[in-house]
């Protein structure tokens, strides 16, 4: 996933959905997001993630669940 302001809108869309975690950008150009929350916000941030924002270049988003405490925010890094 590439795009301009990615991070920031995820975070915007992770913090009205109640999700915390983060979105940090990788070596290899891609975003990388961890979501904490509930299954029906987890699902609607990871339907968000197909788009972006506006003027993202989104090629596809794998999702895997991990075994995690939650963080007490979402933070872009």
């Amino acid at each position: 996933m590439q795009g301009v302001w990615f991070r920031d809108s995820t975070r915007r869309e992770a913090l009205r959905l109640g999700i915390t975690g983060y979105a940090i950008n990788l070596d290899d150009g891609d975003v990388e997001v961890l979501a904490c929350g509930t299954p029906e916000a987890i699902a609607e941030l990871c339907a968000w993630l197909g788009n972006g924002p506006p003027m993202a270049a989104v090629s596809n988003v794998l999702e895997s669940e991990a075994d995690l405490d939650s963080p007490p925010d979402f933070r872009i890094g």
